[in-house]
């Protein structure tokens, strides 16, 4: 379990990038120093966050997102959050068979990641994942996640833009619509277009933009594509471009990087706090039994837990 050099990381060798992430999102010893290390190198890279329901072409779209930039010359960097297998925590879809036009490539990093049962879509591991390829010298990162609504607010929150994709023909797109998705969306996508109800879909998502009041930011523009041919691939890159430029002028983009950077400041501190009350528990239980004691009625739960702090300052 030696780690990689970190030189090797910041010139964006693919081994040792894959194995940092490895490192990190294992918890090897000595990882959380490693992204101390590279924490001063990241914070360059564009973060785009691609979320939608099961079957909306996200990895098909990703994938030629991600060969339009590399004509730019730009190297990119591809997290694709799955599901958690029940059975072995790991990643269920594999997003990177979707995404193998770029597998030779030395430009672009793809990397298939679980949730592990994190309600936002994302997880710790993940963000840390995302701060390895920021420090690689990555131009652009884009983060897939699984499913839609109310539980995917994380991407929102920690991409520097969101881009909710929807297609006809998945049943009520409207009532998904409800779900939370007006709130995170920065960008729509409206892919598989040459389908019958792209034009209603689309006018739906305006539709209820319009409804929104939203007078805090800039409506979110609208793009049409059929990613499985590379139409409209183009314009969304100009409109993913646009909006950047647009966030970055205002200050808008600024402010949404060091928001984050301090959710993720307060996520350390919690998961720093709960794994000492875990061996606070571990520690007492030897003792007091709280646990066995909780499960027969000994103890009430709101006792037991004051119990457990008493020792943690």
């Amino acid at each position: 379990m030696n780690l990689p050099d970190d030189k090797d990381i910041l010139r964006g060798d693919i081994r040792a990038v894959a194995r940092a992430i490895r490192a990190v999102e294992d918890g090897w010893p000595g990882s959380r120093a490693l992204l101390t290390r590279l924490f001063a190198h990241a914070g360059r890279a564009l973060t785009l966050g691609i979320t939608g329901p099961p079957g909306a072409g996200k990895s098909t779209l990703v994938d030629r997102l991600t060969t339009h930039f590399r004509k730019q010359g730009k190297t990119v960097g591809v997290v694709a959050v799955d599901p958690t297998s029940p059975f072995s925590g790991g990643a269920i879809l594999g997003d990177r068979i979707r995404m193998q036009n770029h597998a030779t490539d030395d430009g672009v990093f793809i990397r298939s990641m679980a949730t592990r049962g994190t309600l936002g879509g994302l997880s710790a591991a993940t963000m840390a994942a995302l701060l390895v390829l920021d420090a690689s010298s990555k131009d652009v990162l884009i983060v897939e996640t699984v499913g839609v609504g109310q539980d995917e607010v994380d991407i929102a929150s920690e991409a520097d833009l969101a881009i909710v994709v929807l297609v006809p023909g998945l049943g009520d797109e409207v009532q998904a619509l409800k779900a939370g998705i007006m709130e995170i969306a920065d960008l729509f996508v409206v892919n598989k277009a040459d389908r019958d109800g792209a034009d209603r879909l689309a006018s739906e998502i305006e539709m209820m933009l319009s409804l929104t009041g939203e007078t805090k930011r800039e409506r979110p523009p609208v793009v049409r594509t059929v990613a499985s041919a590379s139409q409209g691939i183009d314009e969304l890159a100009k409109t993913i471009e646009e909006v950047r430029a647009r966030r970055e002028s205002n200050g808008e983009l600024a402010a949404r990087r060091r928001e984050r950077l301090l959710r993720q400041f307060e996520a350390q501190v919690e998961g720093l706090l709960r794994e000492k009350v875990r061996r606070r528990i571990d520690a007492l239980d030897s003792s007091l039994h709280l646990r066995d004691r909780v499960q027969t009625r000994q103890i009430d739960p709101y006792s037991a837990a004051d119990e457990t702090l008493k020792g943690i300052e």
